[in-house]
């Protein structure tokens, strides 16, 4: 828009400067024309009272040669007589120009070699008529022209120079607010609540920042809202929780009766932590959000602590690589752990019983790289997978009961930091579900995912704890 804005400005601007030099260029030409054959009348004029006395030829040449154009040999005297015309002085004009002023009795002017002539026609005492030549050089008619038309020049540069100097302040003042308006959009696209625009500039772009800004606060406002309501659902299951823990603590003895209470109990701690985190990461004055981070390595091993006693339980064999080192990620411990619970127990939910998974931490400089394998059949559909609230919908053999929102939610938690969520065919045999977590808001390649599988399966086996994270 700014180069726009000067483009046209230069073009007009040029267009006008054309408009007026190039004509007032002709104009300065033709009056220094104007100037040198009016000096060269003046001086014809100067012989005339000699001619009207006298044709005598030396008193003629006397005459001629004390003028000023008569000296420099640029004054001719051309007097008619019987045995011939008289001429005076250094001749230029043709006989015939010469003879053709004569019988006309006007005044021309007539080109010669190197410059003009002046033919002057003037009455002599005996009635005939003489001819005064003045020549008039090529210089002296332009005499001036071109220093004219170099002011000229000078001018219409530093008029274009100036408008497109003051076009483009013009141009900043408009683009400045246009271009931190669209970056302001760009950052509240990305999460950053706290961007706002100063409202400056043009009248229309100060009506675009306020309406920008009013819709910024809309959003913190809805999204304040929005995990409000999330705490004030989370809260209501409590009371229904503290009813089941109650019946779980009649079951008596065994290993059912563990794994239900071990259930119930990580029931109630997703539920606090999900009231928790809803209302840490409320907006603060300026729409800004709560940083937090954690160490990503010690996280999976406190969860696989937990998985890892389910799938002794199954048979399922278990491998666990990268976290023998801090690994901080910009996540929120909550958040990691329940996107690491949703991929686990959708393994322990959608693959049978005794196959096999792995979980591998990657640290590649830029990005955390969170690999979760398993030797179970895989996803035909990875689009379906990822659709939130698909997956029981599921026409291909999707279970019954899974919302869909498992994966749904650990796309959200890689995004939040300018990663993404990629399924593919594992070394395993079935599904790679890979976490890319960006460390400085780092995005990776896009055209590199792997091909998914669609979620799919039916509940087996006994009861099982904390599956009730889906996919």
């Amino acid at each position: 828009m700014r180069w726009a804005l000067v483009k046209v400005c230069l073009a007009v601007t040029a267009m006008v400067v054309i408009a007026f030099a190039v004509p007032l260029g002709l104009v300065i030409r033709e009056m220094a024309g104007d100037r040198a054959f009016s000096d060269a009348e003046r001086q014809a004029a100067m012989i005339a009272p000699a001619l009207s006395i006298t044709t005598d030829r030396e008193e003629l040449t006397r005459a001629v040669l004390s003028t000023e154009p008569g000296g420099r040999g640029r004054l001719a005297v051309h007097v008619p007589a019987e045995d011939g015309p008289l001429d005076i002085g250094t001749r230029r004009a043709a006989a015939k120009d010469v003879e053709s002023v004569r019988r006309a009795g006007r005044a021309s002017i007539t080109e010669v070699t190197g410059g003009f002539a002046l033919l002057q026609p003037t009455a002599l005492s005996t009635g005939d008529i003489a001819v005064v030549e003045v020549f008039v050089p090529e210089a002296e008619v332009s005499n001036g022209v071109a220093t004219a038309w170099l002011i000229l020049a000078g001018v219409g540069v530093a008029l274009i120079v100036g408008s497109v100097a003051v076009a483009d302040r013009l141009g900043v003042r408009m683009v400045q607010p246009a271009q931190r308006l669209a970056g302001a959009a760009q950052d509240l696209g990305e999460g950053r609540l706290g961007t706002r625009v100063p409202e400056e500039g043009p009248t229309e772009l100060r009506s675009a920042a306020v309406a920008f800004n009013s819709m910024a606060d809309q959003v913190v406002q809805l999204l304040a809202n929005e995990r409000e309501l999330a705490a004030d659902l989370s809260h209501r299951l409590r009371t229904p929780l503290t009813v089941l823990r109650l019946n779980a603590a009649s079951l008596g003895e065994g290993p059912a009766a563990e794994q239900t209470r071990a259930a119930v109990q990580q029931l109630e701690h997703e539920v606090d932590t999900i009231i928790r985190t809803a209302r840490e990461q409320r907006p603060g004055p300026q729409g800004t959000q709560t940083d937090a981070g954690c160490d990503a390595s010690e996280v999976i091993r406190e969860r696989m602590g937990f998985w890892s006693a389910l799938a002794e339980d199954e048979g399922r064999e278990v491998r666990l690589a990268g976290v023998d080192r801090t690994v901080r990620i910009p996540l929120a411990r909550p958040e990691l752990a329940a996107a690491l619970d949703a991929l686990l127990g959708n393994v322990f939910r959608h693959t049978p019983e005794g196959t096999a998974f792995s979980v591998d931490v990657h640290h590649s400089g830029d990005a955390v790289i969170v690999l979760v394998s398993d030797a179970g059949p895989g996803i035909p559909d990875p689009k379906a997978a990822l659709a939130r609230g698909a997956s029981g919908r599921d026409r291909a053999g999707g279970s019954v009961g899974s919302t869909g929102l498992g994966l749904d939610i650990v796309r959200r938690v890689a995004e939040s930091t300018g990663g993404d969520l990629r399924i593919g065919r594992s070394v395993l045999g079935g599904t790679e579900v890979r976490i890319w977590i960006g460390l400085h808001g780092s995005r990776p390649e896009r055209g590199r995912r792997g091909h998914g599988r669609r979620v799919g399966g039916q509940r087996r086996g006994r009861n099982r704890a904390a599956t009730g994270s889906q996919r």
